[in-house]
């Protein structure tokens, strides 16, 4: 059973992916949701984190920023971080996966999907 992130700025996006993971099968003891990336840095900081999912347009501090604090972190060291998004951006996608993130689902995205991308991270 694994602990699974989710920074995002909507609540309703946070139970979606939520739900969307648990409908997929994926095996998770807790959820823990955050607000922006400084949020998400706290929750880090206080639990133990397997997996981050991370909305990139945020505001406070966005998913491109979150990746790059997430470097100097400690406590996030091999955490895994896959970018959930609506941007359509090549380049924003590309900035995300140089920055560190293992991997992007665009929204809107079917529970297969979301498996798809994050199974293989957490069965690491």
């Amino acid at each position: 059973m694994k602990n699974v992130l989710i920074v995002d700025d909507s609540s309703v996006m946070r139970k979606i992916v939520e739900r969307c993971l648990r409908q997929a099968g994926v095996q998770i003891s807790k959820v823990h949701e955050a607000n922006d990336g400084y949020e998400g840095l706290s929750i880090i900081q206080q639990n133990a984190v397997d997996l981050i999912l991370c909305d990139i347009n945020m505001p406070t501090m966005d998913g491109l920023e979150f990746l790059q604090a997430l470097k100097t972190a400690e406590q996030a060291r091999g955490i895994p971080v896959v970018m959930i998004t609506t941007e359509g951006s090549e380049d924003r996608v590309y900035e995300a996966l140089s920055s560190g993130a293992r991997g992007y689902i665009r929204k809107p995205f079917t529970p297969e999907q979301l498996k798809e991308q994050v199974s293989p991270l957490l069965e690491a």
